[in-house]
């Protein structure tokens, strides 16, 4: 079995590696969790830490692939949760399946993030550099601002909704979905680790399957040298707006992810801090490199509650960490030695066939 997988992505190692991480985290999780040799704490962060590595692998889709940089992730994750929270409380009225109702949100969120992703990327592609990182951070500040002055409720008369003051007027039977700035209330939590490791199983076959295609090559070859791509006929507005759109819909889908493994939540939580934390993920993971996306998330994401038994020092070591994995990414002999064992890796493996 091993053998067949190595014959299938022999010539594809980056996404076998990314790949099967996620695989083995899969089952390395599962069983610590089914041992009881995990704690609480952790147990209740792996959601949240499935959701910020496909938020961080979507975001390195645009900054890492196409070589912009956006700081309105947390805009999209806002987007994408919030929807799939409505969503949710709406179809669990007359559908009892709890994964289909989960699968119908996530849908639903990712969708309606890569509409908003499609409306914002029109006039913000034409920009570049500081401007276009300063309209995406606008755009996280707009969509946190208006979902802390949306009231949604839902009753036997269906969906209600209202803007900077609550006009909802439920009846009875109803109950307050989002109420302004308190955000999420008596939120279902559909979020199971099955439903969130497929989601992020999805989302690198997604952003592989897009790398390796011929609008993947044009993304890249947008990012090297516009003009060049531009005079061999490759229609850069139009890639750089599909990788901004598919970087918005799987953001959508990490904030369905993350919104619904919690039974309250604040819109706030979406706001610039998240973004430039996840922007911090993807540049000491690697700009275009996945399976390091992958790692620094999980490392800068757990270290900080690993840590809180040294409360003095937490932040310290959590620095340092940080600029002990800048200096290891950037450097080159290390990243060597990680490359041939990797290629050795993959020769045993062929090699066994």
């Amino acid at each position: 079995m091993i053998n067949k997988i190595f014959n299938i992505f022999k010539n594809k190692k980056s996404k076998y590696t990314s790949l099967l991480l996620v695989v083995f985290l899969f089952v390395l999780v599962n069983i610590l969790i089914s041992t009881g040799n995990i704690s609480s704490l952790i147990k209740n962060l792996l959601i949240p830490l499935i959701s910020y590595i496909i938020a961080a692998l979507a975001l390195n889709l645009t900054v890492g692939i196409l070589g912009d940089l956006s700081l309105g992730q947390a805009g999209f994750m806002s987007v994408g949760g919030f929807t799939g929270a409505v969503i949710v409380a709406y179809c669990s009225r007359f559908i009892d399946n709890n994964l289909l109702v989960m699968i119908i949100a996530i849908l639903g969120g990712s969708i309606f993030a890569g509409i908003f992703g499609l409306i914002v990327s029109i006039p913000v592609l034409k920009l570049q550099g500081d401007y276009l990182a300063i309209v995406t951070l606008a755009f996280g500040q707009i969509v946190k601002s208006l979902i802390s002055n949306l009231y949604v409720g839902i009753d036997s008369l269906g969906l209600h909704i209202s803007l900077v003051e609550d006009h909802t007027n439920l009846l009875k039977d109803g109950k307050m979905i989002i109420n302004g700035p308190s955000g999420l209330s008596g939120n279902l939590r559909l979020s199971t680790l099955n439903i969130a490791f497929v989601l992020l199983f999805i989302s690198l076959l997604v952003i592989y399957n897009i790398l390796e295609s011929k609008q993947g090559r044009a993304i890249m070859a947008t990012r090297d040298n516009k003009i060049v791509a531009l005079s061999v006929g490759i229609d850069t507005s139009k890639y750089k707006l599909m990788a901004f759109v598919v970087s918005a819909i799987l953001g959508g889908a990490a904030g369905v992810i993350y919104t619904m493994s919690f039974s309250s939540l604040m819109p706030t939580k979406f706001d610039f801090n998240l973004s430039i934390m996840i922007l911090v993920y993807v540049v000491l993971g690697g700009l275009g490199n996945m399976t390091g996306t992958i790692i620094s998330t999980i490392i800068l994401m757990l270290l900080p509650e690993l840590l809180r038994s040294i409360q003095d020092y937490r932040m310290i070591i959590y620095a340092l960490v940080l600029i002990l994995i800048m200096i290891i990414s950037n450097n080159k002999a290390i990243k060597q030695v990680f490359t041939n064992f990797r290629n050795k890796l993959f020769k045993k493996g062929a090699a066994n066939d």
